[in-house]
């Protein structure tokens, strides 16, 4: 009896012919000069703008050019090792792309990707809007530490979103592994929630929203750029007046990152009576380091759940205020703006909200109960604001380094008024310096008229009263101009 052995098939496996070699790059933006990837054009010129298709990289890393005289193969010589991935997912599914690029004496430059319709080919997740998406994510990671594939690109891609499971699928295919190892691992556990008829529809729901939220995020690493501190400096001097010593301990802050290239182990803590400008301080903080920011105000929190998110078991569940935060920047590195933390309370009894942010502060991850995920904070920078640090915990304390801000004397609030706060409004009315005058006098008595309250809020309102009622007096009586002094300033305020 005959005996076939199927396994013994004469033609033997055809092997993956790499052509390529990859080099890293921080690009955050590809040119000619600085591409994507660099095709073979020795036998060839490649158009600036070329259409056609990756091969399929299980037999060669090259591409498959639609020209006028027919179809030509050129291998690809060098690509960003983030691009790897990307290039092996359009390859295997046929996508149709324009690639633009010039001709260089080393070989056509590519740095620019577009999908197209070309004879009704296999679309994106999302079109061309999840290609661009896809490359501006990758042009904004890191490479990876291994010589292994990647992906990345550039244009387009800011309105995009990842909510499908196909998007979240490629996504995963195709820059995975520019993501932290725990987020990767959980998300592949994720998928598997959200494609299985074993769980009940809520946890696929769940499993969907939980990983929509988690790959719109981009994570970074913690290597910050160097900060201009001259301009830090011109920053904080627009921002507030005096507190020179404030500013000092910012500046310092920003020569310590300069040098580590990480930000500082302790958040800021701007102790002082309201009004003081606190809060002004820590937007100027968010402004200088290029962040995004958010604020929790620790007054509104009187459950621990707000801020670490309910369990999925509930049907209404959602992520908490600290993982929005982190949706809403787009990206892992921010600014926390804690205002009032000498507020929190212990609310209902479910634990002090306070509490919660220990986790936060200690950058060594956040757990939201939604998610079910730790989430790195290296990137996080908290900046609290307090009346009173006496009512904070010892341990919340020991997170920050404390700042204490005394409130204005009647010097700096006479300042303040003349050379900023009524300029300020003056400008935004319309108005000039000479239609709008407070004498000497009438500066005396705006000071004495809030010299039982702390900060320059009143200052600024004071301000936003005098200049109407010039303005009034301009347009309803006919005058040129409106002094105030002493007695006009006591009438108006009365």
């Amino acid at each position: 009896m005959p005996v076939f052995d199927f396994s013994g098939s004469t033609d033997k496996k055809q092997e993956s012919i790499c052509t390529y070699t990859s080099f890293r790059s921080e690009e955050t933006e590809a040119t000619w000069e600085r591409p994507m990837l660099i095709l073979d054009n020795a036998k060839r010129q490649w158009k600036h703008h070329s259409c056609g298709i990756f091969t399929n990289q299980a037999k060669r890393t090259s591409f498959e050019f639609k020209e006028e005289d027919g179809t030509f193969e050129a291998d690809i010589l060098r690509v960003d090792a983030r691009f790897i991935s990307l290039l092996r997912w359009l390859g295997e599914n046929h996508i149709s792309v324009r690639l633009s690029g010039k001709n260089t004496e080393e070989g056509y430059a590519v740095y620019k990707i577009r999908e197209t319709a070309f004879g009704g080919g296999t679309k994106l997740s999302a079109e061309d809007g999840f290609l661009q998406f896809m490359i501006e994510r990758l042009l904004a990671s890191h490479a990876p530490e291994d010589e292994q594939e990647e992906d990345e690109q550039e244009e387009l891609g800011d309105d995009m979103k990842l909510t499908s499971l196909q998007s979240i699928t490629d996504f995963m295919t195709c820059a995975g592994r520019t993501l932290p190892d725990n987020i990767r691992l959980w998300a592949r556990r994720n998928l598997a929630v959200a494609r299985s008829h074993e769980v009940s529809p809520e946890e696929r729901r769940h499993a969907q929203r939980a990983l929509s939220i988690m790959m719109n995020i981009q994570w970074k690493n913690n290597y910050f750029e160097s900060i201009d501190p001259v301009e830090a400096r011109r920053i904080l001097d627009e921002e507030l007046y005096g507190m020179e010593k404030v500013k000092q301990r910012i500046i310092e802050t920003i020569i310590q990152i300069n040098r580590t290239h990480t930000l500082p182990a302790y958040g800021l803590l701007l102790v002082g009576p309201a009004g003081t400008g606190k809060s002004q301080i820590a937007y100027a903080v968010a402004r200088i380091l290029k962040l995004p920011w958010t604020t929790l105000d620790m007054s509104s929190i009187n459950d621990p759940e707000q801020l670490t998110g309910s369990s999925r078991i509930y049907a209404n569940a959602k992520p908490g205020i600290i993982m929005d935060a982190f949706s809403m920047a787009g990206e892992s590195n921010l600014v926390f703006i804690i205002n009032e933390l000498d507020k929190a309370t212990a609310g209902k009894g479910n634990g002090n909200p306070a509490d919660v942010l220990l986790t936060l502060l200690d950058n060594l991850g956040f757990t939201d109960n939604y998610m079910e995920c730790m989430v790195p904070t290296v990137g996080v920078y908290p900046i609290a604001t307090a009346n009173d640090k006496d009512q904070i915990s010892a341990p919340l304390m020991s997170r920050f380094a404390v700042i204490e801000l005394p409130d204005y004397t009647e010097e700096e609030k006479k300042v303040i008024f003349s050379k900023f706060a009524l300029p300020k409004v003056l400008k935004r009315m319309s108005l000039k310096e000479e239609e709008c005058v407070v004498a000497p006098d009438g500066l005396e008595a705006v000071i004495e008229q809030f010299a039982d309250t702390t900060g320059i809020r009143d200052l600024e309102q004071a301000a936003e009263h005098i200049a109407a009622n010039a303005l009034y007096q301009i347009e309803v009586n006919h005058v040129s101009s409106v002094t105030f002094d002493r007695e006009m300033v006591k009438k108006l305020f009365e």
